[in-house]
């Protein structure tokens, strides 16, 4: 006949190994929600229980499909010679060209940082986003994707910043990656802007209009 203490292991033990992994409900939720998981609560992508690299690999594809394509003006975008000459003027002139994004895109590619660009398009979608609940889900897509230390996209911030995103993620905003995304920015302006200016790239497409322009007349 079984102990008392032989009996309760009996009953709970079952349920014990029934009972689904850590990781399956803290999947089940909403960002919002990730404060009830008490080992996540500061969303810090060392928690093993955050997310298998299974599900990473099953949703990779629509990850990238949602935050990494172009809009498509900027794709298709021509610029004239006066607006390619603009860009040398500031980096913010390069920045609100649809073209000279796609262009300044390219050139970061060549420098293995395309993801400096891709974060901040992802945050200025996000930004553009009324709908709490579409905000929770791309605030996670883009925390996963730029901001775990797990990604192969991850950006570089300091730890100030990351510390700031980490409590906002609790209850993710369409301004949660704000201070995140004007580092970046900044990082962009002083370290690649300058090379891109002086790179075969800029300059095959300052010479381009002019001989255009000449070839039509």
């Amino acid at each position: 006949m079984p102990t008392p203490h032989e009996a309760e292991k009996q009953n709970t033990g079952p349920e014990e190994a029934d009972r689904p992994p850590s990781m399956s409900s803290h999947d089940a939720v909403p960002p919002a929600a990730a404060s009830r998981n008490p080992c996540c609560l500061c969303w810090c992508c060392c928690c093993s229980c955050s997310w298998n690299q299974e599900r990473r690999r099953a949703w990779q594809a629509s990850r990238e499909s949602k935050l990494q394509p172009l809009p498509s003006c900027e794709v298709c975008a021509t610029p004239s010679p006066e607006e390619v000459q603009s860009w040398a003027q500031s980096f913010d002139k390069l920045m609100h060209s649809p073209a000279g994004r796609s262009v300044f895109r390219a050139f970061l590619r060549t420098e293995y940082s395309e993801e400096n660009m891709l974060f901040w398009l992802a945050c200025e979608e996000l930004k553009a986003e009324a709908n709490q609940h579409v905000v929770d889900e791309k605030a996670r897509l883009i925390y996963e994707d730029y901001v775990s230390i797990l990604s192969p996209k991850e950006v570089s911030l300091d730890s100030r910043v990351r510390e700031g995103i980490n409590k906002k993620m609790q209850e993710p905003s369409a301004h949660t990656f704000d201070d995140a995304q004007l580092q970046i920015y900044t990082l962009m302006h002083r370290d690649s802007y300058p090379r891109f200016l002086s790179s075969p790239t800029y300059r095959a497409l300052l010479l381009q209009g002019p001989s255009q322009s000449s070839s039509e007349a």
